[in-house]
């Protein structure tokens, strides 16, 4: 069973973060898509590099934390891509960022993530707030820019 189908355990603390892109969705998807291009087109200056290294993509953060993501899905259909940390530290990691279309033609984008153990979840979602202010402000750069 991959991590993709496995239960959450109960231990397991979710944190989302959801905000509004003032871009299209269909250019919110296409970045958010581009599984290894975060440090440019989707979370510049949050990511600093992104390799792949086989089934995974190992990432270098600004604060020069490394991380090693297997990406589990990129589902077009829901327009959402589900990654899981593989680390020591943490028992149980699964997330996802998806992205819904505005009826005021901008973009909602859910960035959710479950982890055990739960004492954890305060510096990730420390990490996960840098992150979604760099998202937000990558995407409306880059669509200000089309």
């Amino acid at each position: 069973m991959s991590n993709l189908d496995s239960p959450v355990p109960p231990e397991a603390a979710t944190i989302r973060k959801t905000f509004v892109v003032a871009a299209p969705p269909d250019h919110v998807w296409a970045a958010l898509r581009d599984i290894h291009a975060l440090p440019t087109r989707l979370a510049a200056g949050f990511v600093t590099n992104s390799r792949r290294d086989g089934d995974d993509r190992l990432l270098t953060f600004a604060n020069g934390m490394e991380a090693r993501e297997r990406i589990l899905a990129v589902d077009e259909a829901q327009k959402r891509v589900v990654y899981s940390v593989i680390s020591d530290q943490m028992s149980f990691h699964r997330a996802s960022a998806a992205v819904t279309a505005r009826a005021d033609g901008q973009t909602e984008f859910t960035w959710t993530a479950q982890v055990a153990p739960a004492e954890l979840a305060p510096g990730m979602d420390a990490m996960m707030e840098i992150g979604a202010a760099a998202i937000k402000h990558t995407l409306e750069t880059a669509a200000a820019g089309a």
